[in-house]
C-alpha cells in the first residue's frame, strides 16, 4: 500500500511540475521572482522532450507501481499519461520536438509580454 502511495505521490509531483512548466511563466504577473524557479523547469522540460531523454521521475513511478504490484508502463510520463488520450496507438516522436519547442516558444511570448507591461 505504500508503494502505491509513493507512486501517486510521484506522478503528483510529476504532473504539478509539467504544468509549472507549462504555465508557471503566469506566475510573473504576481512576482517576477517567479523565474528563478520557472525558467528551469522550462529548460529542463524542453531539453527533456527535444532530447528524447526520460525524466528521473518517470523510472521512479514505475518502480514504485512495480513494487506495489501493479503493472508499469512502456515510454514515458507524456507520452503514458497524456498522449494516448490524442494518440492511442502511441506518440510519434515527432510530437515530443512540437512539445519542447512550444514550451519555449510559449514562455518566451509569455515572458515578453508580462515584461514589456512591468
Amino acid at each position: 500500500m505504500r508503494y502505491r502511495i509513493a507512486a501517486d505521490l510521484v506522478l503528483s509531483a510529476h504532473f504539478l511540475f509539467a504544468a509549472f512548466a507549462v504555465f508557471g511563466g503566469l506566475l510573473l504577473l504576481d512576482n517576477l521572482q517567479w523565474a528563478w524557479l520557472h525558467l528551469p523547469a522550462v529548460l529542463w522540460s524542453s531539453i527533456v522532450n527535444l532530447m528524447g531523454w526520460t525524466c528521473p521521475l518517470t523510472p521512479i513511478e514505475k518502480n514504485l507501481r512495480t513494487r506495489a504490484g501493479q503493472a508499469g508502463y512502456k515510454g514515458g510520463f507524456i507520452q503514458h499519461y497524456l498522449g494516448r488520450a490524442v494518440y492511442p496507438r502511441g506518440m510519434p516522436r515527432r510530437m515530443e520536438l512540437i512539445a519542447g519547442v512550444s514550451v519555449l516558444a510559449g514562455n518566451a511570448l509569455v515572458y515578453a509580454c508580462i515584461l514589456a507591461w512591468t
